[in-house]
């Protein structure tokens, strides 16, 4: 899907990629959309801890920022997007992770940005998710088109808040997509 597109995707092609009959793959997953929403959910899930765990750091914002600007696995969201467009049970899916994603970020961030003394009247947490999730979606849309100007800039912005309210970034805070923090 990264390489090709989800159009590239066929029981064929997945067949030959993992060694089996092509036919296996309607054995294991009934239809292709079956097959995506199982690669969804597994992606969605893992997505889900990492979340998770970047906003139980001591630095929930820095974490919530790597988690949501982390442009791999970003991309590949951004072709279950595009599937979803032309396939319902694809979209009923992201829809319901995504409702699940916003809704623990919601409770989370409130808490966060009320410690940090926000005026929850000026700065909604759910404003700021929406903000800094959806910058950083459009930068990822502009990049698969080589363009990038102003996206270190804003950037830099993002970062120059997250920092005044956070301060440096611990580097030990930053999640891997494995759930593994960095030192």
């Amino acid at each position: 899907m990264l390489e090709e597109g989800y159009a590239a995707v066929s029981s064929r092609r997945v067949g030959a990629l993992v060694g089996m009959n092509a036919a296996l793959v309607y054995y294991y997953f009934g239809t292709m959309d079956g097959l995506f929403i199982e690669l969804f959910r597994r992606g969605a899930e893992r997505s889900l801890d990492r979340l998770s765990l970047a906003l139980m750091t001591p630095q929930p914002l820095w974490g919530f920022w790597d988690a949501v600007h982390d442009q791999g696995n970003s991309a590949l969201t951004m072709e279950f997007i595009a599937l979803a467009n032309h396939r319902k049970a694809i979209r009923a899916e992201i829809a319901g992770y995504s409702k699940r994603f916003r809704q623990i970020e919601i409770d989370v961030l409130t808490r966060v940005l009320d410690g940090y003394g926000l005026d929850a009247d000026t700065w909604p947490a759910v404003t700021v998710i929406l903000a800094v999730a959806g910058i950083s979606r459009f930068m990822l849309i502009e990049e698969q088109f080589d363009v990038d100007i102003g996206h270190a800039e804003m950037i830099a912005v993002i970062e120059r808040h997250i920092r005044a309210l956070e301060g440096e970034r611990i580097t030990g805070n930053v999640i891997g997509v494995d759930g593994s923090r960095s030192t």
